[in-house]
């Protein structure tokens, strides 16, 4: 077997607190030096993603969300623990551009293990680990090497809508020990939505 061994040291990335803050329900509240760890292979290898379990200020952790860029899609294999998949596609505009705070279709997916959870192409999507141990995913996302970044914030995800609004349609957040949806208000309009039999909470 001939391995190349060269791209070994980009294949690790951990998302620390401070570079969740962006996104956080409450950017004031405090949470894990590390929020999620990424091992990255590719499609042929896979990509690893692992989250800490807990909330912070009530809300659970989940990794930063993105969209991709160009017609790019992905499939999850939920691998272990308990999560919930937020997808969400935004409105565009006459030119096509998407508008950030006008979602056409948003769909939250409770999760099990053994489950695959595909992303279609335009569509957002964030995980979250709602339960008391580690949450563990495999993806087909690719990754070039290549990039100054690869495995953090690769070429093929846009994270500046995601930024820019704080996060997602919906918070997911704990409310009587379970998983909850609490609304984003900076976004104007849901046009569409499925909740996955999920309550919302003021």
């Amino acid at each position: 077997m001939q391995n190349n061994f060269e791209f070994v040291p980009k294949h690790y990335a951990a998302r620390e607190h401070e570079k969740m803050v962006d996104v956080l329900m409450d950017p004031n509240g405090v949470g894990p030096a590390i929020h999620y760890y990424m091992i990255r292979g590719g499609i042929e290898q896979k990509n690893i993603t692992v989250w800490e379990p807990g909330t912070i200020s009530g809300e659970y952790i989940k990794t930063y969300g993105h969209y991709h860029v160009g017609q790019l899609d992905e499939t999850y294999n939920i691998l272990f623990g308990e999560g919930i998949a937020l997808l969400q596609k935004l409105s565009v505009d006459e030119n096509g551009e998407m508008i950030a705070d006008s979602v056409s279709e948003f769909k939250a997916i409770v999760t099990k293990i053994g489950e695959e959870i595909y992303m279609p192409p335009s569509y957002g999507h964030l995980l979250v680990n709602t339960g008391h141990t580690y949450f563990v995913t495999a993806d087909t996302s690719p990754v070039n090497f290549d990039e100054k970044n690869p495995v953090s914030f690769p070429g093929h995800a846009d994270y500046e809508p995601v930024k820019k609004m704080r996060g997602f349609a919906y918070y997911v957040v704990e409310h009587d020990g379970k998983p909850a949806l609490k609304k984003n208000p900076l976004y104007k309009e849901i046009l569409n939505e499925d909740l996955g039999g999920l309550p919302i909470i003021n």
